[in-house]
């Protein structure tokens, strides 16, 4: 407990008498402080007993002394003590009804106790104060080290909770609460999402306060983790600020859960390593092997169904390394800066809230990473990375924008999913997933299906560069024939090929004799030096024609 003005009173040695604020006494002191200068307001911090003869003062004034309290009470000063016997042999009227007035505490200090054996008692009491804060923090660091240890990050909250009279809670990087202390906690904790979000947009480690006296409580807030973003967050909810000894168990669990924290990222990179042999196993049609290898780690999701994704960042996007976890903003918010990292937070944190299993594996280094995952299907993994994707589609029709005002388009990411199969044919839906990616990045999609392959058209494949390049080759000469007026040959053989060969109909269409249409039918064999009756042929100039259809509009 801090020292107090009534505390001084009662000191038995100090023999101080109290003339005005007998209801106030209760009030902290931080220090003693002499100075008889007639004001002293700029030399005040505030919670100190300023202690005075009226050597330069007229305290007899009833004017003057109501201007040079209401000063000291507007500068933060808890008491005033006045010394008798020295300037004055009692205390002046007009300095008590001043006091009185303010409601300022005013002690009579007699001429036998001297200001300096005042100032030892507020230094002793004040440093006996903060030996008593400092060895109850040591306590608690210890109490909360032990419930650390034998209970994890629950046992720890409970302590904590119990040290600072309030609660706590801790968040994943998310921001959903994962523990909470005591237990109805978590309704209050969960209510501080939308600040823990805010918090998390802070380099670590950084801190902040919501609440206050008109709510109900005030509630810290503190962000866990070494690096550049935090991991973690940590929420202490107490009905007033924490004093030294409170403080002292707040710091004491930052350091554990951050601790807690690190420890986690590294069994997570361990994971990640063992997550990569059992995906390798699998591709390699081991899927016994992998199983084994896994243990209990992944639940059921190598025996169920389950949709390979494969997703790469654009080269221009930040990537992640191999053995990272950084978080990212949810995926609703479509963050810029790492896709691939924000992408992995988004997938494991649905897992976990589902309580599925999930395996995520970054695959490759430099330029040519990805990450592959390995869910549920029908899953909560696979809807949040659906959601992600489609968050970011959306986030593209700003992309125009960004670029007109010099900005880039960080955010670009492309999936591939497989369809649904079992662990047997793993390597097969890792092809899929790749046939989607290659597809995804060629119609400049964000997110591709392996099933929707099927249910769309070959044609705007046709679009890819290599293809459009076959097809001016291979029409080219066709196209200078017609260019010299001699015959429309393009238009001849289009209508040919759509017609199966069927002269009659295709020469109708063209409007000219069947003769004529003949006649030019050779004339392309001729120029291309290809025979018709080949199916292959037929089927290569089709898919030329709507190659050049499809540039051309």
């Amino acid at each position: 407990m801090p020292l107090t003005l009534a505390a001084l009173v009662h000191h038995s040695a100090l023999k101080l008498a109290v003339r005005a604020g007998e209801d106030r006494l209760d009030v902290p002191v931080r220090w003693a402080h002499v100075s008889e200068l007639a004001d002293p307001v700029p030399y005040m911090e505030g919670g100190e007993l300023l202690l005075i003869t009226a050597l330069k003062l007229d305290a007899e004034d009833p004017e003057a002394m109501r201007r040079y309290v209401k000063r000291l009470v507007g500068a933060g000063v808890v008491g005033l003590g006045f010394a008798v016997g020295v300037n004055y042999e009692e205390t002046p009227k007009a300095l008590v009804d001043a006091a009185e007035e303010e409601g300022l505490p005013l002690l009579e200090v007699p001429r036998r106790t001297p200001f300096l054996a005042i100032s030892k008692a507020v230094s002793a009491a004040n440093a006996a104060d903060q030996y008593r804060a400092v060895t109850a923090g040591f306590a608690a660091q210890r109490e909360l080290t032990k419930q650390a240890i034998a209970e994890g990050p629950e046992g720890l909250l409970a302590a904590l909770a119990s040290q600072v009279d309030g609660w706590a809670a801790l968040y994943d990087a998310s921001g959903t609460v994962v523990a909470a202390a005591p237990e109805w906690a978590g309704r209050r904790a969960a209510r501080l999402t939308a600040d823990v979000e805010r918090l998390r947009e802070r380099p670590a480690p950084a801190s902040s306060v919501v609440g206050g006296p008109e709510n109900e409580d005030r509630v810290e807030l503190h962000s866990l983790g070494t690096g550049r973003r935090p991991r973690a967050a940590l929420a202490v909810g107490t009905a007033a600020a924490p004093g030294t000894a409170e403080r002292y168990a707040v710091h004491s669990a930052i350091a554990l859960l951050t601790l807690t924290t690190e420890r986690s990222r590294s069994l997570h990179a361990a994971e990640q390593r063992l997550g990569a042999a059992v995906l390798r196993m699998l591709l390699a049609g081991e899927p016994d092997h992998a199983r084994a290898v896994a243990g209990g780690l992944y639940g059921g999701l190598l025996d169920a169904p389950f949709r390979m994704i494969v997703a790469e960042a654009a080269p221009s996007a930040p990537r992640m390394s191999v053995d990272s976890h950084a978080p990212a903003a949810v995926a609703a918010n479509a963050p810029h800066g790492d896709p691939l990292a924000a992408l992995t937070e988004a997938v494991e944190s649905a897992a976990a809230r589902a309580g599925e299993a999930v395996l995520v594996v970054p695959e490759g280094d430099g330029d040519g990473l990805r990450l592959v995952v390995l869910a549920a299907d029908g899953g909560a993994a696979l809807a949040a990375c659906a959601q992600y994707a489609a968050a970011l589609e959306a986030a593209r029709t700003g992309t125009a924008v960004r670029e007109q005002s010099g900005g880039t388009d960080d955010d670009e990411l492309v999936v591939g999913v497989s369809a649904p199969v079992g662990p047997v044919a793993a390597a097969a839906a890792y092809k899929q997933a790749e046939q989607a990616l290659s597809v995804a990045r060629r119609r400049g999609r964000t997110y591709v299906e392996h099933e929707q392959l099927a249910a769309g058209s070959v044609v705007p494949l046709l679009a890819d560069d290599a293809v459009k390049a076959f097809a001016d080759g291979l029409l080219r000469p066709l196209y200078e024939h017609d260019a010299t007026g001699r015959g429309d040959l393009v238009a001849s053989l289009r209508a040919w090929l759509s017609r199966h060969g069927q002269w009659d109909a295709a020469a109708a269409d063209l409007g000219v004799h069947r003769h004529t249409l003949r006649y030019r039918m050779r004339r392309v064999e001729e120029i291309l030096g290809r025979s018709l009756d080949d199916p292959d042929v037929r089927m290569e100039l089709w898919l030329a024609l709507k190659a050049v259809a499809a540039e051309h509009g």
